[in-house]
């Protein structure tokens, strides 16, 4: 099951966020993020397995960057 994600760094922490069940983790490295992300996206699926469910019948076509113009107050 592949999901797309989204880091950023905030202080001296990386965060990562799963774009479609929003589960959101930490890490000191990219790479320690992403293990986390996996291990609490597992959690959360064996608590939500009709997420699980739907998740498997997502066909992902792609990602994207999106720029927003307008100054976000």
């Amino acid at each position: 099951m592949k999901l797309q994600a989204i880091i950023w760094k905030e202080e001296d922490m990386f965060v990562i966020k799963e774009a479609f069940t929003g589960v959101t983790t930490q890490g000191k490295t990219i790479e320690e993020a992403m293990e986390n992300l996996k291990e609490a996206i597992e959690l959360y699926l064996e608590e939500k397995p009709e997420i699980a469910t739907e998740i498997k019948n997502i066909e992902a076509v792609g990602a994207l960057n999106v720029e927003i113009t307008k100054a976000v107050r």
